[in-house]
């Protein structure tokens, strides 16, 4: 295994265990219910929980009991493409998989059921609904170590796709840097979601580059260009209009988000989520 990847593996452990313990994830605590016993009817008791097969062959009218099920489904979905590269290297995809893996060691902290999907342009990645740790860091590797460079997901599709597999109202968590336009609110009529931003500082505060090529990380191709005030300005009026509607959309569906910069610790802003 990767050096850096066991660290990061060790690191989210040891902070899940201590500074994320005692938090739910969730606003909602579990959901449906599990079968408990078979009694007699009693006066007063809810007809609709009448048994009618036990009812006629024993004939007595007999009550299904039933008990709370609080067994949270977590699922952490990732949507990952070349946007996670920037410069010169892929540190939101090593903060995605960091997040994921938090993620990962909480649920199974809370005896919740968690389950893995990783959206890429090739393939998708998941693991089966799992409280076991093997599971959690199989997924983890392979959020750090797959190659998105070169790469573009078509988000809709995945969103779409994602809908379908979740049979379950689940607690989702989606990952990604959301700098295109994501619709998150077919995935809001069912679930609870919280949308999990992860941005480089330089996207949302650029600097003057002067003459510069710049390099598309979904199609490699080249621009040369001159960036300078001018375009700076237009840059920040056209990703404020951006920003603005994506938290326009979020407050429209009950979608909460939090956004960690890849220079920040994750477990401090995660527990500001959850508190």
């Amino acid at each position: 295994m990767h050096t850096a990847l066991k660290a990061l593996q060790l690191k989210a452990r040891h902070q899940v265990y201590t500074l994320l313990s005692g938090h739910n994830l969730s606003k909602l605590h579990g959901e449906g219910y599990d079968f408990s016993e078979l009694r007699e009817y009693q006066m007063g008791d809810d007809i609709r929980k009448i048994n009618w097969t036990i009812t006629a062959k024993l004939g007595k009218p007999y009550i299904k009991e039933l008990h709370a099920n609080r067994e949270l489904s977590v699922v952490v979905a990732a949507f990952m493409d070349g946007s996670l590269y920037f410069g010169a290297g892929n540190d939101k995809q090593k903060k995605l998989a960091e997040v994921a893996t938090i993620l990962g060691y909480a649920a199974q902290q809370n005896a919740d059921l968690f389950t893995g999907i990783a959206y890429t342009q090739a393939r998708t990645i998941d693991t089966p609904p799992t409280k076991q740790i093997y599971h959690i860091e199989q997924f983890s590797q392979q959020l750090f170590e797959t190659a998105c460079l070169h790469t573009q997901l078509d988000t809709k599709h995945a969103i779409q796709n994602l809908f379908k597999r979740l049979h379950k109202p689940s607690l989702v968590f989606v990952l990604g840097d959301f700098l295109e336009e994501v619709d998150l609110s077919l995935l809001a009529q069912k679930h609870e979601v919280v949308a999990v931003i992860l941005r480089e500082r330089e996207e949302e505060q650029p600097k003057r580059l002067g003459e510069v090529t710049l390099t598309s990380p979904y199609s490699n191709k080249t621009l040369e260009t001159y960036f300078g005030k001018r375009n700076i300005t237009h840059y920040l009026e056209a990703f404020k209009a951006h920003e603005d509607k994506r938290e326009e959309h979020f407050t429209r569906y009950g979608i909460r988000s939090v956004k960690i910069f890849s220079d920040e610790e994750v477990i401090s802003k995660l527990v500001t989520l959850f508190a």
